[in-house]
């Protein structure tokens, strides 16, 4: 009785059978085999006489099945893991790894403790994993009772202009557009200022409903256990609308699913309607939001609308929609913002609030006043504190428009460095130069 064996060979070494076999016919040369095989002639020659000797068996790796000669021993393996069960259970690879390193002193490569971790059940892998179950929420009943709002940072007009934001607020009972806003990024004055036409055109809402982003909520962890509020926040809670952040892109998918549309929709009918700058298309938009809304839009399950009139006076709505910050009146009637100190009019009402607390308004125009009990205090600008850094962190109220100042600078440094190589640098440059050659002697 004969016995087969099954033999398993790489895709390597069913290649390097085929050649081999030609060789041995004489189909083929050994130099030309062993280019094709990228081996040395010698070498060649010792799979043949393997193959001569032993058949296709021969060419198999002889260390297949060994343990290799580097292998971390079974006892190194066995600490780890008993460390990694008793005391990080709940570890992931990588911070196991660098406890193990730090404390136990086990140096073990990240990905050997990850195998190791899989087979003893410690980890398992994401692709193993059972995705996520996002059941549907129901809608809400009536209009205005939830807006989502989202930013979408897309080419909107396909390189006719630069890239920007567009801000989106759907109604989550209806899924209609009930504001879209062009704007350069998404700010927080880019959020007040379309917060504030939508609050004009429509009422107060009961809640809106948006992401983590660092405009809706504060998202330093020391602040997690706090009431702190983002400027935002405190102008929706100073007008009694709710804000609630998102715990994913999937809760609040009708508003991502509505900037899906928009970035094949809008940016066509755009191109169409032969728009190109960031004012054509906030001027035009409520064209489109109205053929949207026609297609797409679906009623409400009751038809009461829950938006509240807008009760508070334009002037309280600067106040409101402003960078808000409070700041204590110093000995000399002086206080510091936005690394300018300002000095405020000595009268008798202001040298009482020497060492309290007055409230500055900062405006999206730019323009800043400072309040005490609703009061605004007479003042003027002192002297300027320092140079700006340039990698000072910038606040999230202007980030547009330092973005937009720091392009035009770069573009105009571009420029002078163009006409430097090119022979046509200013006539003051050349000045200069021939000053610092031929110095003036008074």
């Amino acid at each position: 009785m004969v016995t087969r064996m099954l033999l398993t060979m790489s895709d390597r070494e069913l290649n390097r059978l085929d050649v081999i076999r030609d060789v041995s016919e004489r189909k083929m040369r050994q130099t030309d085999a062993a280019e094709l095989l990228n081996l040395c002639v010698r070498q060649v020659r010792r799979l043949m006489n393997r193959f001569r000797e032993h058949g296709p068996e021969g060419l198999i790796n002889r260390n297949r099945g060994r343990p290799g000669n580097h292998r971390l021993s079974d006892s190194l393996r066995i600490t780890a893991l008993d460390i990694i069960r008793e005391r990080y259970a709940d570890f992931g690879p990588t911070l196991a790894t660098e406890k193990l390193s730090e404390i136990h002193g086990i140096e073990v490569s990240k990905e050997t403790i990850r195998q190791w971790m899989i087979a003893d059940g410690l980890w398992k892998p994401y692709k193993q994993r059972s995705p996520r179950v996002y059941q549907p929420r129901y809608r809400r009943d009536c209009l205005g009772e939830l807006i989502q709002i989202d930013g979408s940072d897309h080419d909107w007009f396909e390189g006719r202009s630069p890239k920007c934001c567009l801000l989106v607020f759907v109604d989550d009972a209806t899924s209609k557009l009930m504001q879209i806003h062009f704007c350069d990024t998404e700010s927080t004055f880019s959020y007040m200022n379309a917060t504030r036409k939508y609050l004009q055109d429509h009422g107060k809402p009961v809640s809106f409903y948006s992401d983590k982003y660092s405009v809706f909520r504060v998202n330093k962890r020391d602040a997690l256990h706090t009431e702190m509020m983002t400027q935002f926040g405190r102008a929706l809670h100073d007008l009694n609308i709710d804000l609630i952040c998102a715990n994913s892109s999937q809760a609040k998918g009708r508003v991502e699913r509505a900037n899906r549309t928009l970035q094949d929709r809008l940016i066509k009918e755009m191109r169409l309607a032969g728009i190109n700058t960031i004012e054509e298309a906030n001027a035009w938009l409520p064209v489109f939001m109205a053929d949207y809304n026609r297609r797409f839009a679906k009623p409400a399950k009751y038809s009461k609308d829950l938006h509240r009139p807008l009760r508070e006076e334009p002037a309280e709505l600067d106040d409101i929609f402003s960078w808000q910050e409070k700041r204590k009146l110093s000995k000399a009637l002086t206080f510091q913002y936005d690394k300018v100190r300002y000095i405020v009019d000595p009268t008798p009402k202001t040298e009482a609030l020497i060492g309290k607390n007055i409230l500055i308004y900062d405006y999206p125009d730019g323009t800043i006043d400072a309040k005490y009990c609703g009061d605004s205090l007479p003042f003027k600008a002192f002297d300027k504190l320092d140079k700006v850094d340039q990698g000072a962190i910038v606040e999230n109220k202007r980030l547009g428009s330092v973005l937009a100042f720091a392009q035009e600078e770069q573009e105009r440094l571009e420029t002078e460095g163009k006409r430097e190589r090119s022979g046509h640098a200013p006539k003051r440059r050349e000045q200069q130069r021939a000053r610092k050659i031929n110095p003036v002697i008074h």
